[in-house]
């Protein structure tokens, strides 16, 4: 192992950790991946998060082999192929967030309704519908629910960010959490305003190139 595959894996492990310290993921339920070489790294499977090593982060092709003895994370095929199908994408993170797991279960996609959602490249975060973890169903909804955009739910289970590298997956992921707790409150309220397609299209233009906005958040966004 070259220093820069030991530097991307102590990313992985980082980015892992960092999901439980932001409070958007529990236990061993969330996965991460980057970018690296011709493949992937991503976090093993059943692996609490603590106990996660540079060592025991998963090298793997795009075909979906690694190696022997290793156990990539049981939904390494989404990670695959959405890196594999988006190459401005540079690093994925999943995990069952509260608020963003709580729409899932709904089954409900988030409208614009802070200019904010422009963040994730256009006027709504669409939830792909229920297939079980791990199959080529799920990875296959995920893919066109996050088409155009850097985020998604997934029915019943939780959410997706994919961004340009780790730290800008790990903000995405924040900042979609952030918004389904300011939704969920406002439905307590009353009934949230929506933000028309065209006030949205004109923020992800403003949002070009702007901090952690620059960089990738799907075919038409950030």
């Amino acid at each position: 192992m070259d220093a820069q595959e030991r530097q991307a894996r102590e990313g992985v492990v980082a980015a892992a950790r960092d999901l439980d310290a932001m409070g958007l993921n529990r236990g061993t339920s969330g996965n991460v991946s980057c970018r690296f070489g011709g493949g992937l790294l991503i976090t093993p499977s059943g692996v609490p998060t603590a106990d996660l090593t540079p060592e025991g982060i998963v090298p793997m092709g795009l075909d979906g082999t690694y190696p022997e003895g290793l156990k990539p994370s049981s939904e390494w095929r989404f990670h695959r192929d959405i890196l594999a199908a988006r190459p401005e994408v540079g690093a994925v993170v999943h995990a069952h967030p509260i608020y963003s797991t709580a729409f899932a279960l709904c089954g409900k996609a988030i409208p614009a309704v802070h200019y904010m959602i422009a963040a994730f490249g256009g006027p709504d975060v669409r939830c792909a519908p229920y297939a079980p973890y791990g199959t080529e169903a799920l990875s296959r909804l995920a893919l066109e629910a996050l088409e155009g955009r850097s985020c998604c739910l997934l029915a019943n289970h939780g959410m997706i960010a994919a961004g340009s590298d780790l730290r800008r997956a790990l903000w995405l992921a924040q900042e979609l959490e952030t918004l389904c707790q300011q939704y969920a409150v406002a439905l307590q309220i009353g009934a949230p305003q929506i933000l028309s397609d065209a006030e949205i299209t004109e923020t992800v233009e403003r949002f070009r190139g702007y901090g952690l906005n620059a960089g990738t958040g799907g075919k038409s966004a950030t």
